[in-house]
């Protein structure tokens, strides 16, 4: 529910901010100038990297307003998952205290079996710091040579 309103609120707040400058542009006085002097093309550039970068701020934004409430929700959380091959992935999720193995595709889910006794998962680490480490030992490595 926040996610829509921040979302709204983002949208109309630049709708407006883009409508204020339109208005205002409206009101200056027209002179003739060079469409390719330095100044059209630098407020060209300035007015491409303002939009390139709200697009970026604005898919972070929404990233990880997204993120927040689709892996966990409320007693359901997925704990771990396996990709079987293109489309197809195994996922062993929690509902409460119980462990539940699914199989999931694109046109279905379906149980694969509820386990007994739960399994104590470790968090993963992280992608992106055990790339790190290991681009830091091959460099130290091929430093070394």
């Amino acid at each position: 529910m926040f996610q829509h309103f921040y979302l709204k609120t983002t949208l109309s707040a630049f709708l407006l901010f883009i409508s204020s400058i339109c208005i205002a542009e409206d009101k200056l006085p027209k002179t003739a100038l060079d469409p390719i002097s330095g100044g059209n093309i630098g407020q060209l550039a300035m007015g491409l990297l303002a939009v390139v970068a709200f697009v970026f701020i604005l898919g972070w934004f929404l990233k990880n307003v997204m993120r927040s409430g689709a892996v966990t929700s409320g007693a359901m959380k997925i704990i771990a998952g396996v990709s079987m091959g293109a489309r197809e992935r195994v996922v062993l999720m929690q509902v409460g205290e119980t462990q539940i193995l699914i199989g999931v595709t694109p046109g279905r889910i379906e149980k694969i079996h509820v386990l007994d006794k739960p399994i104590d998962v470790e968090p993963a680490s992280n992608p992106a710091s055990s790339f790190a480490s290991k681009l830091s030992e091959v460099l130290i490595k091929s430093k070394e040579k």
